[in-house]
């Protein structure tokens, strides 16, 4: 008697939410005569995205109760409201989705309230029948389960009203795809710039740099060659100094641009090599990478990259002294796990006390943009106290 009662409380508790959110609809619907008026006469036409918004939010309520009391979530399948005000009006009025929430709108503000009262006097009716029949007779309830078959009842109508069609869920999820395309192209284009002007800076600052003196003390050698030629040898092995250093500057622009290591040696090879020159002991484990094609030079490039990356802020900023990268290939895909046992912490707070999410705050952004170039999937995940865990999906055509 005891377990029906605390369920039939919940149940209540349930259809009282319900009650109250059908009273809400009642009030919204001086909302939308509101905006429909507005619109017909356009210079209000800007309240009806708003209300679109609101009318979305009820119904995502009644969603998540409806998941609360039935175990099983609802989807949603809505257009975004974004762009200019003309869009934004044409998207609120052709989604499906709109429609479909005003319907269940206006059925909830019925049934809602009905099935509300219905459970008042089932209560008492059940608390005497149900009270004498399982306390005198030991026998089970009969009439206050009924009040949860009311709120399952709730939550069944609720879920078939809601529910998007098919072609809706499509719809929504291509328009989301659309939109999460716009994000990472644009992040792209500003990885791409800064990548440019990373070369740039370091071209203009080193390499050219020492080809100017390169150029200057070849003059004077030239100028003192008749008169002094010690003074005049002098120089041009400060030159030949000078072109060596040039060339140096030229090859650390150039593995940053793409490594030629990873032509000569292959992914595999290449992480081999970095994490021998990272300063820490560094295990490496390859799963199926060196078996048969080898991933294009892209992804071979990111997954490069996102392994410099996490090793040199490892070695730089954990305290670890030893890391783990595994990179695993499978269908459509390449996977790249980089472990350190540090201090942790690195998806909060960079280094300096930026946010690891600003621009230009961390190396983890980098490699976020790089790899949503790509169309792959970062995750981060770096406790206080360690270990810190970067795991990058790359999709790959092997």
């Amino acid at each position: 008697m005891g377990e029906t009662v605390r369920r039939a409380g919940r149940a209540s508790v349930q259809l009282l939410t319900a009650a109250g959110l059908a009273l809400v609809s009642y009030l919204f619907l001086a909302v939308l005569l509101f905006t429909a008026v507005a619109t017909v006469i356009v210079v209000g036409a800007g309240v009806l995205p708003e209300t679109v918004l609101m009318l979305r939010r009820m119904a995502g309520y009644k969603r998540r109760r409806v998941a609360a009391w039935t175990g099983e979530a609802v989807p949603e399948a809505y257009l975004p409201l974004t762009g200019q005000l003309s869009e934004r009006v044409r998207t609120a009025t052709a989604d499906p989705g709109t429609y479909r929430d005003l319907r269940w709108l206006a059925a909830h503000f019925g049934y809602g309230l009905l099935l509300a009262y219905g459970a008042l006097p089932v209560w008492a009716l059940g608390l005497f029948v149900d009270g004498v029949w399982c306390g005198l007779l030991r026998r089970r309830a009969v009439v206050l389960p009924l009040i949860p078959r009311l709120a399952d009842l709730d939550a069944a109508w609720s879920r078939a009203l809601l529910l998007p069609s098919p072609d809706s869920r499509r719809t929504a999820r291509l328009a989301e795809r659309v939109e999460e395309l716009t994000v990472t192209r644009a992040g792209a284009v500003a990885a791409h710039g800064a990548e440019l002007r990373r070369i740039e800076r370091d071209l203009h600052d080193g390499t050219q740099a020492r080809l100017v003196a390169l150029s200057m003390r070849v003059g004077l050698a030239k100028r003192a060659y008749d008169t002094n030629p010690e003074m005049a040898r002098k120089l041009l092995d400060d030159a030949q100094d000078q072109a060596e250093e040039a060339l140096t500057e030229l090859r650390h622009v150039v593995r940053g641009i793409h490594p030629p290591i990873l032509t000569d040696r292959g992914l595999v090879g290449a992480v081999r090599a970095l994490a021998a020159s990272s300063g820490l002991d560094v295990a490496v484990r390859e799963d199926g990478v060196e078996e048969g094609p080898r991933a294009p030079a892209a992804v071979e490039a990111a997954a490069y990259f996102v392994v410099a990356e996490a090793l040199t802020n490892a070695a730089k900023h954990s305290g670890a002294d030893r890391a783990g990268v595994e990179l695993v290939r499978r269908t459509g895909r390449l996977t790249v796990s980089v472990r350190d046992e540090g201090r942790g912490g690195a998806d909060a707070v960079v280094p300096g006390g930026a946010s690891a999410t600003a621009p230009g705050g961390s190396g983890l952004l980098g490699i976020r943009r790089r790899v949503a170039a790509l169309d792959g999937t970062v995750e981060v995940t770096s406790p206080v106290g360690g270990p810190t865990v970067i795991e990058v999906e790359l999709p790959c055509a092997w």
